[in-house]
């Protein structure tokens, strides 16, 4: 009875086991930012997963060239068209965790990335409890 009960145990917990063990789908590949501003380009960097910016697609005349809003001063003149946003992503359960930099701000928050059922990326920032998701589409 007892031989029963634990075979019962291991086979219920095993499948259990194997799901939490699973890697989240990989956000690598480019993807069309929220209202078609950019392309990013998520792709391996080190241990995780960074993504940069590789093409402004619609250039807004009122935004600055440069990153002229970074808290570090010596980086203000880099150009924002090839910009590395998405940095450190790891995953994390069924996602992937890391960090967003918002040149508009200058301020980078916690991040998460998850490929969605339908192919589309969420993207969301948090700051403390308040989050915020943009879905993004992979380009073609």
């Amino acid at each position: 009875m007892i031989a029963r009960f634990a075979i019962a145990a291991v086979a219920v917990t095993l499948p259990l086991a194997t799901a939490a063990a699973a890697a989240p789908a990989s956000p690598a590949g480019r993807w069309l930012t929220e209202g078609n501003q950019a392309v990013v380009e998520i792709a391996p960097c080190g241990p995780a997963l960074c993504g940069a910016i590789v093409k402004v697609l619609k250039p807004d005349p009122k935004v600055p060239k440069t990153d002229v809003n970074n808290p570090d001063p010596s980086l203000r003149n880099r150009s924002t068209s090839s910009l590395r946003i998405l940095t450190g992503f790891v995953p994390d359960k069924a996602r992937w965790k890391g960090q967003v930099y918002d040149p508009r701000s200058g301020r980078t928050y916690k991040s998460f990335l998850a490929v969605q059922a339908d192919g589309t990326l969420a993207l969301t920032g948090c700051v403390w409890k308040l989050c915020q998701t943009q879905s993004w589409r992979r380009a073609q």
